[in-house]
């Protein structure tokens, strides 16, 4: 004769319900965050194989404090130990637009050692202008590519790790169209800020953003070279 006997609960419809509801919100939930990483991860696996790590560059400045960090649409915030007010006197132009047709951008506004990265682009400590001798470094924010919206400035540079060596720039100056070609893309740490430095035997253009996408971890550095100038009649 059997000690014990086992009868089967019934479940009810409220007990099904419930479960389906735990078990979808757990399948969003894991959707939603590779939704999110899956950026992060991807450009980390693309610039190991394909972009150069700069680990050799003076460090010359601090790291950027969690206070600093939380609001990178400001560009005196990128490099803190920089003068990003200090802009030189012999230039007298305020602002200029700049193009990626690779990436779609056109006639994107970049301010001259303006701090607002929600309005435009900005030139960062500006010293020499495009088509001159010299560096001009520009900055743009990124963020992840789902958010991303080719007129928000917020966003605009999100698919600059896109672009590859022999890619254009160009930038609408006055009567004047110059134009720049990318010869080298890098990944720096954000106190490096030898990217920024001048050199002024050829005239260059670097633009730089944070990476990967949808966070401040590093900064991606695009360099360009003037290649050709056209007037505008």
């Amino acid at each position: 004769m059997a000690l014990y006997a086992y009868k089967k609960k019934k479940i009810s419809s409220k007990e099904v319900v419930i479960n389906r509801l735990s078990r979808i919100s757990i399948i969003v939930g894991l959707a939603l965050m590779f939704w999110a990483l899956y950026p992060v991860i991807s450009f980390e696996v693309y610039s190991k194989f394909f972009l150069k790590k700069d680990s050799s560059s003076p460090i010359l400045s601090p790291t950027p404090s969690l206070n600093d960090l939380r609001d990178l649409t400001k560009a005196s915030l990128w490099f803190p130990s920089v003068n990003s007010q200090a802009i030189s006197q012999n230039l007298n132009v305020k602002e200029y637009s700049l193009s990626i047709p690779k990436l779609n951008i056109e006639d994107a506004k970049v301010i001259v050692g303006g701090d607002d990265l929600k309005k435009s682009l900005i030139q960062f400590v500006p010293t020499s202008l495009p088509g001159e001798n010299g560096n001009v470094v520009i900055l743009g924010h990124s963020t992840l590519p789902q958010l991303y919206n080719i007129k928000d400035y917020k966003t605009i540079f999100t698919y600059l790790p896109s672009l590859n060596e022999g890619d254009k720039v160009e930038i609408k100056l006055g009567d004047q169209t110059f134009v720049y070609k990318i010869y080298e893309m890098i990944v720096v740490k954000p106190e490096k800020v030898s990217v920024l430095k001048q050199n002024f035997n050829d005239a260059y253009l670097t633009l730089i953003t944070c990476v990967p996408p949808g966070t401040y971890w590093n900064r991606l550095v695009v360099k360009a070279k003037l290649v050709d100038s056209i007037d505008q009649f």
